[in-house]
């Protein structure tokens, strides 16, 4: 793909993702264009070109990708007709369409890890809470709403048959309960040319309420044969998808030392906003560098590293305002991210702190200090 000044970089979704996309891209000298629904995205003032529309609406999308170089993603759900339509009419689109296509529908993707051996929990496709009474056997499980889930919602737990009344009632998948010792993340990039290159696998701790990641610790403390599973893995999902650009791999160690997938992510992922400190490129620089065609970068660590993710409080609404900032700042080795989100609302995502210290237990006590310190009110 030839690359010059001026190249119009076209972004679905205008959130934190797409936030420190344009970070990134602007070291490139991109031209960037970002379409969001909502008038006051965090890339709104940052984008040299902002529209307001609906990612799922095809006649949007379709005129946003119009006369654009390069069209990517930083949220998977959008109108993929429109993105096959300007792929065929010329327009770059990575992630492929057909990749985003299986990924955005949950049930798809799993079927396609079990269809290309993909290690992953066992499952079941329903169609209706009513039909989940013909698997009571396989209970418990979670149920996983097949579109529109992210951020914990359209995922809980069945327990037992006596839980069946509180399931959804649209189509989803129930995904057999794993007993697991460890969440496990690796995001691996890949360009046109086919070369790969995967990141050290991160371990995450998740909210055990909301399903968000609380913070996560990188490198994972896991054996160097676990690790090197886990990258092979990694690599296996983005080859048989043939995918182009950033990719997420969810995964679980179970306490019998296995690995299995829980789900993917086309794009920049909360799992690797460490590295714009902590690695030698960003997860945000190598996607870019994938959908351009441009060499990959070294994926090495610098430091070991965690994250906590910075959500607003419980009970705040409205104007969001950042107590204790001063105080985690006063720790060497951490440093603040904020998401330019005016509002906030229980458990928002609203920015992170990426930690870096040499010693893991320090690591992990600083870690501690800012989840407990640093609060977003309003």
């Amino acid at each position: 793909m030839p690359f010059y000044q001026n190249f119009k970089l076209g972004i679905l979704g205008g959130g934190q993702l797409g936030r420190m996309l344009i970070q990134s891209s602007i070291d490139f000298n991109l031209d960037i264009s970002v379409l969001d629904p909502d008038e006051n995205a965090p890339c709104r003032n940052i984008a040299n070109h902002f529209t307001c529309g609906k990612l799922t609406d095809f006649n949007t999308v379709y005129a946003f990708g119009k006369g654009k170089d390069l069209i990517t993603i930083e949220i998977e759900n959008v109108n993929v007709e429109a993105l096959e339509k300007l792929e065929q009419e010329g327009v770059k689109v990575f992630p492929q369409p057909q990749a985003i296509k299986i990924i955005q529908d949950k049930r798809l993707q799993k079927k396609f890890f079990r269809e290309n051996n993909i290690p992953t929990a066992d499952f079941v496709l329903v169609e209706s809470a009513e039909e989940i009474k013909k698997f009571d056997s396989f209970l418990p499980a979670f149920q996983k709403l097949g579109k529109a889930g992210y951020d914990g919602r359209g995922v809980q737990k069945i327990s037992s048959s006596s839980e069946i009344h509180k399931a959804f009632n649209e189509p989803s998948l129930l995904e057999k309960l794993v007993p697991f010792e460890k969440e496990l993340s690796v995001i691996v990039a890949r360009n046109s040319l086919g070369e790969v290159k995967t990141y050290p696998v991160v371990e995450m701790v998740f909210h055990p309420e909301h399903n968000l990641v609380e913070y996560l610790f990188a490198p994972a403390q896991i054996s160097k044969e676990q690790e090197d599973e886990a990258r092979q893995i990694a690599l296996k999902v983005i080859e048989s998808f043939g995918m182009v650009g950033i990719l997420a791999v969810e995964m679980f160690l179970t306490k019998e030392g296995k690995i299995l997938v829980n789900e993917v992510a086309p794009r920049p992922h909360n799992s690797g906003h460490h590295t714009i400190k902590a690695n030698l490129t960003s997860q945000y620089e190598q996607h870019i560098r994938a959908i351009l065609n441009l060499s990959l970068g070294s994926t090495s660590c610098l430091i070991a590293s965690a994250l906590v993710n910075l959500l607003g409080e419980a009970g705040y609404i409205g104007m969001a305002k950042y107590d204790g900032v001063d105080k985690i700042l006063k720790e060497e080795g951490v440093y603040l991210h904020l998401y330019g989100k005016k509002f906030t609302n229980p458990f928002r995502k609203m920015g992170h702190v990426t930690i870096l210290e040499k010693d893991i237990d320090s690591l992990k006590r600083k870690a501690e200090f800012v989840k407990r310190t640093l609060k977003v009110i309003a």
